[in-house]
C-alpha cells in the first residue's frame, strides 16, 4: 500500500510540475534571473505548496506514525559539514546551469527532450559516482 500511494503522490506531483510549467528549464531560469527579466513564478508555486501543505504539516506532526507508513522519516542531523556544503553548493550549480532539479528533470522525462534525458543519465551517474567515492573513503 506505502508504494501505490507513494507512485500517487509523484504521479501528482509531476501533473503539478508540469501544470506550473516548472519542468521548463527556461521558467525556472527566469526565476533565478534577477538581474535580468526576472520572472517571478516558480515563486508563486512555492508559495501555493507552502499552503496546501504547511496546514496538512501541523495537522499530522504529532501523530506516532504517518497514515500510510510505519513511522516519520526525519533527519537529525543539524551538523553542517563538508559534504553538506559541497552538496548544496553542486546542486546550486547544476540548477542554475541547467534549469532542472531531480523532481522536474525526471517528469519532464515524458517530453522525451535530449537536454532532461541527458540530464537525468548523468543525475544518475552522479548518484553513483557519489556513492562509490564515498565507499572507497570509508574503505580506508
Amino acid at each position: 500500500m506505502n508504494k501505490i500511494i507513494s507512485l500517487i503522490c509523484g504521479i501528482i506531483f509531476g501533473i503539478g510540475l508540469t501544470v506550473s510549467q516548472m519542468i521548463d528549464p527556461a521558467k525556472v531560469l527566469g526565476f533565478l534571473n534577477i538581474f535580468g527579466e526576472w520572472d517571478p513564478s516558480l515563486a508563486f508555486v512555492m508559495i501555493g505548496a507552502l499552503i496546501i501543505s504547511s496546514p496538512f504539516f501541523h495537522l499530522f506532526k504529532n501523530n506516532k506514525k504517518p497514515i500510510f507508513a510505519d513511522k516519520f522519516s526525519y533527519s537529525n542531523n543539524k551538523e553542517l559539514n563538508k559534504k553538506l556544503i559541497i552538496g548544496s553548493s553542486l546542486f546550486g550549480a547544476g540548477w542554475g546551469l541547467a534549469g532542472l532539479c531531480p523532481g522536474p528533470a525526471i517528469a519532464s522525462l515524458a517530453l522525451l527532450n535530449l537536454n532532461s534525458v541527458s540530464f537525468v543519465i548523468f543525475m544518475f551517474v552522479g548518484f553513483y559516482l557519489v556513492k562509490l567515492l564515498d565507499l572507497t573513503i570509508q574503505a580506508r
